[in-house]
């Protein structure tokens, strides 16, 4: 794990999985912290995985490496301070859950919607086959997938992994008639932004070709595009997720084909990040 440089064997790095799925499933919970609610199951799991947290951090301390958490170990503010140990193991855990629950959910449904829109697929799968004729995957090619690109920024668009965000008011403001006054945290809905008919053309509809340079839609508008947030407080992981989802969008594009199983339930629900509510079950195979 880029994270925790974690180099734990199979059982162990299962065991994480599941309680990292355990506190996602508990976020917007009931919060009764009786033992067999997914309230209480999740904060067992919390505990958990901070304690697995906490035995990485001692060795970055005595042994540090690449990964995140040996920087965050390493990290001195300009007046000398270090974070302290809870700093660090509350921000580890933020960060599992902002750098794989959201990207997690964006492959889960680019992979869907692909699988629905054939014509598209077949579109992108072309220009990564174009592509693998000059070699294997690099950095060089992550350059050169313009309809991939577009691809991810109307997944992003259509399936925003998380809702919202909030912004601090800074300066008094008048808004659609509402007074807000400076202090205030703000809501903002990314859905509302995104299908909004003003920024973009049929909204609901799935179309790569509105992020074309011909079209070019999301520059209509300032923050028309906002599933990463914008401004001086965008997300951070901004261009490593798209680097990530990228390179697994590519290799899935030149080395499988894959189709939806029937009976499944592909209505889609928001919490913990936008997912089906029946899980995504799909059948792969090699091209």
């Amino acid at each position: 794990m880029l994270l925790l440089g974690s180099s734990a064997a199979g059982e162990q790095t299962a065991q994480l999985s599941q309680d990292f799925t355990a506190l996602t499933n508990g976020l917007f919970a009931v919060p009764i912290r009786w033992p067999w609610t997914t309230y209480g199951k999740a904060l067992k799991a919390r505990d958990r995985l901070l304690d697995h947290i906490s035995q990485v951090i001692q060795d970055r301390i005595a042994h540090p490496g690449a990964d995140a958490l040996s920087l965050l170990v390493q990290s001195i503010d300009e007046d000398g301070d270090r974070l302290s140990l809870e700093e660090i193991k509350v921000q580890a855990l933020l960060m599992l859950f902002a750098g794989h629950e959201t990207t997690t959910s964006m492959l889960s449904s680019l992979v869907m919607v692909l699988a629905q829109h054939p014509e598209v697929l077949a579109k992108a799968r072309q220009e990564q086959l174009e592509l693998a004729q000059t070699g294997a995957l690099s950095l060089s090619q992550l350059k050169q997938m313009p309809y991939l690109e577009q691809i991810l920024k109307e997944v992003e668009r259509l399936f925003p992994p998380v809702g919202g965000g909030f912004r601090g008011v800074v300066k008094a403001l008048s808004f659609n008639g509402y007074q807000v006054p400076a202090g205030w945290q703000a809501l903002y809905r990314i859905d509302a932004a995104h299908k909004d008919e003003r920024c973009f053309s049929n909204p609901a509809t799935f179309d790569p070709d509105r992020f074309s340079p011909e079209r070019a839609e999301q520059k209509r508008f300032e923050f028309s595009l906002v599933g990463f947030g914008g401004g001086p407080r965008i997300c951070l992981g901004l261009a490593f997720a798209q680097m990530e989802m990228k390179i697994v969008a590519a290799l899935l594009l030149r080395k499988h084909r894959w189709e939806l199983l029937p009976q499944q339930d592909l209505s889609l629900s928001a919490i913990p990040t936008l997912h089906p509510k029946s899980g995504l079950r799909v059948r792969f195979g090699d091209l």
